[in-house]
């Protein structure tokens, strides 16, 4: 299994709202900010814990019988320990790795 060294707690903490949006400038673009982030780390880590669980997966339709692997499970076991997308990604926000950009809200009026 691939162990990335991440510094996020595992645990939800109180942050000051006021830290967050000074980098952003604004509360509700520093939630989408944050939220979209999640939203693609949750992703990521989805499609990884799929391909890793896809090895496992037997295409017999017995119903009767399910096998549980050993090392499926130190797998399944491995991902819910990770820290959850949300508190990555405002640990992202926080140390600057997250990459954003505004969209202009009244774009010029260019003639040509």
């Amino acid at each position: 299994m691939e162990t990335k060294k991440t510094t996020v707690p595992t645990n939800t903490t109180t942050r000051d709202i006021g830290q967050l949006s000074s980098k952003v400038g604004n509360v509700y673009e520093t939630t989408m900010i944050i939220a979209k982030r999640a939203n693609q780390i949750a992703a990521e880590t989805k499609q990884e814990l799929n391909r890793k669980l896809e090895e496992f997966s037997d295409f017999s339709d017995n119903l009767e019988e399910t096998f549980e692997n050993r090392e499926q499970i130190e797998i399944s076991r491995y991902y819910e320990r990770q820290p959850k997308p949300t508190l990555v990604a405002v640990q992202e926000l926080l140390n600057d790795k997250i990459y954003y950009r505004k969209v202009d809200e009244h774009p010029e009026n260019k003639t040509a």
